[in-house]
């Protein structure tokens, strides 16, 4: 399976009064031309955030990809989405038409989770018998598979259940899990992607800064 390609760093300065986002710092202002070289603290570029990590880096950790092609590339807002759990050793566990998957590559672009508090080393040592365990059960077997209603999702939520129910605490039912843990990430994904793809068409994005739109100009008053 051939790995999604990596995307690009994105940074954010300050100039003309705007915040500008790029993929790196442009020599020239692309709004008055003029050199951006300021030695002012404010208008120095920062790293914005990546909301995609390489799944197969995190440990004990629920992620999220689309089922086709990857988040920066392909993905429309509506496409399906396919969902996983990691062991110890970033192989993504992932129930599809052929039963429970072990990945060992594809979900190097992911929306991650992580299911384990720091400090849980009891739980952690566990983590890989617990999952092959569960995965191994007839509820996951080909056969058992439905689209609406025992999918991978099924899969992820029921086995994220039995770690709560093992460390004594109550369980999530699937809106409660979406809402909690998986919608502020996938708000925040899909942000990223819209600020991603109009740098690729553009070479740069332009926002008002907060100050500006809230703070009228000196000297301004009403009429």
């Amino acid at each position: 399976m051939q790995r999604p390609e990596a995307g690009k760093p994105l940074i954010k300065f300050n100039h003309c009064k705007k915040y500008i986002y790029s993929f790196s710092m442009p020599q020239c202002c692309p709004l008055c031309g003029q050199v951006t070289g300021s030695r002012k603290l404010e208008e120095a570029p920062v790293s914005i955030s990546d909301p995609f990590t390489n799944g197969h880096q995190e440990k004990c950790s629920f992620l999220l990809r689309p089922t086709q092609g990857t988040f920066l590339r392909e993905y429309d807002g509506r496409s399906d989405l396919h969902v996983g759990i990691t062991n110890t050793n970033g192989i993504v566990y992932n129930y599809t038409t052929c039963g429970v998957q072990r990945d060992e590559v594809g979900w190097e672009q992911s929306v991650s989770i992580p299911l384990l508090q720091p400090g849980m080393f009891g739980l952690m040592d566990q983590w890989d018998k617990y999952l092959e365990d569960f995965s191994a059960t007839e509820a996951w077997l080909p056969q058992r598979y439905e689209d609406d209603h025992h999918n991978c999702y099924s899969y992820t939520l029921t086995f994220i259940n039995c770690v709560l129910t093992a460390e004594g605490k109550e369980q999530l039912g699937k809106r409660e899990f979406t809402e909690k843990y998986v919608v502020p990430r996938t708000r925040k994904a899909s942000k990223y992607i819209t600020l991603y793809r109009a740098i690729e068409e553009r070479g740069f994005y332009v926002t008002d800064r907060p100050d500006e739109e809230t703070n009228p100009p000196e000297g301004s008053g009403s009429c």
